[in-house]
């Protein structure tokens, strides 16, 4: 693509693990949509030698930071140490197994506009699996997220997510930093709980499955399995479906009152 696109005071950050092949396809794809950050962090969690070899060759390739770790210490230390090498206003945050859309920069510029001109908007989140329960529309594709925790969906609480988006650079000293040494998925809750809890403003954009494709090549597969039983369309999975989610619903309900 010919075009253009520069985004200033933002630094695209890539947390990774063993997916060279993921991250390369990802770095092509900002290369030919014409993408120009200021600066961009790849933070990696431990990977293999094999990988780390190959992180090495696209650094020279693709001049961004490489941020490394001597063993896997997880998500959560993966995601801090990379935000602490970003110097930028803005951070883009991307996990590797990501592909970006043709149509994905000019909604970016128009969120970096939004967040320059709309101070107290702390993250846009650019795509989801699921369309967010309770929005306001805003403008340019994007709606607020409104907490709204008497509607009994536990996704309310999922405020705020690790899927792509565009966040201020001191996000975590807003609403801290992501818990080290517990599992991510959990990692990742607490954070939403604790962006409630400080009155965090976000925008999603409304066609949310549209600017990013969520790829696992047989190669490079995903870690993240669902239990078998959250799927399964037998009448007491999905019963026992039904009392779980409820049980989540009232779990977020009380961490958000009283989780410190």
């Amino acid at each position: 693509m010919n075009e253009q696109f520069y985004f200033p005071g933002v630094t695209l950050l890539i947390t990774h693990y063993n997916r060279s092949k993921s991250l390369e396809r990802l770095l092509i794809r900002v290369r030919d949509l014409g993408c120009r950050f200021d600066d961009i962090v790849v933070s990696d969690d431990g990977s293999r030698p094999e990988h780390l070899e190959k992180l090495n060759l696209l650094k020279q390739q693709y001049n961004f930071q490489l941020i490394t770790s001597p063993v896997n210490k997880g998500f959560a230390n993966c995601i801090n140490k990379g935000q602490d090498a970003v110097k930028t206003p803005y951070t883009l945050y991307i996990q590797e197994d990501f592909e970006i859309a043709d149509q994905f920069p000019p909604h970016l510029a128009d969120a970096l506009e939004i967040m320059n001109k709309n101070s107290e908007i702390d993250y846009i989140r650019f795509w989801s699996f699921y369309r967010f329960p309770t929005l306001k529309p805003f403008g340019k594709g994007f709606s607020e997220t409104i907490y709204n925790p008497w509607n009994m969906n536990h996704l309310n609480f999922f405020m705020y997510s690790d899927n792509p988006h565009i966040r201020r650079s001191n996000f975590l000293e807003k609403f801290g930093r992501y818990q080290e040494g517990i599992d991510g998925n959990i990692s990742e809750h607490n954070m939403s709980i604790r962006y409630i809890q400080r009155k965090g403003k976000g925008l999603f954009y409304d066609d949310y499955s549209t600017l990013f494709e969520h790829k696992n090549s047989t190669e490079e597969q995903s870690t993240f399995n669902r239990a078998s039983w959250r799927q399964s369309k037998k009448p007491l999975f999905v019963f026992m479906r039904a009392l779980y989610l409820k049980y989540k619903w009232v779990k977020c309900l009380w961490e958000v009152k009283f989780m410190r």
